[in-house]
């Protein structure tokens, strides 16, 4: 790992908005790590194609490894693709709310960000029993695939 200035990444979760990424100011010096999105890694591909043609260069990390980035303090702010929200809490892609959790853990700002679309609730089992059409997981092994969450707003503050 490069050596990063103390909380200095900006972790970004899900699959923004063109616009909404755009109208952030974070300069072309920040460390911009983005969650891959499992399992359709979507997150990854179109959020880094909008950071790099903003003039940020992307560090792509595995959805879990947030969270060693949590423990070793490098986390500035945390931007998440939201669907919608409200008073209660905000409607977002899985994966967000463990973000949030720890976030608020490390006292750190989460930020939501208008998401690029509306995704369907849940995704196809087989998503995650293969990879790149080769079955990885064991016969008779089930596959839960939810595609959004509900971050409650104590997450959010």
């Amino acid at each position: 790992m490069q050596d990063y200035k103390n909380k200095s990444i900006y972790l970004f979760q899900g699959v923004f908005s063109a616009a909404s990424l755009k109208k952030l100011k974070l300069g072309k010096d920040v460390h911009a790590f983005l969650c891959e999105g499992r399992p359709s890694l979507e997150a990854g591909r179109k959020t880094s194609a909008v950071l790099l043609k903003n003039g940020i260069t992307p560090t792509m990390i595995s959805d879990n490894m947030a969270g060693f980035l949590f423990y070793k303090g490098l986390v500035k702010e945390v931007y998440i693709a939201c669907q919608y929200a409200d008073k209660t809490g905000a409607l977002c892609e899985t994966g967000a709310l463990i973000l949030a959790v720890l976030a608020k853990k490390h006292k750190v700002p989460v930020k939501l960000l208008a998401a690029d679309q509306k995704v369907r609730f849940l995704g196809d089992p087989k998503s995650i029993l293969s990879f790149e059409g080769v079955r990885t997981a064991p016969k008779d092994t089930r596959g839960y695939v939810p595609l959004v969450e509900w971050v409650p707003v104590k997450y959010l503050k």
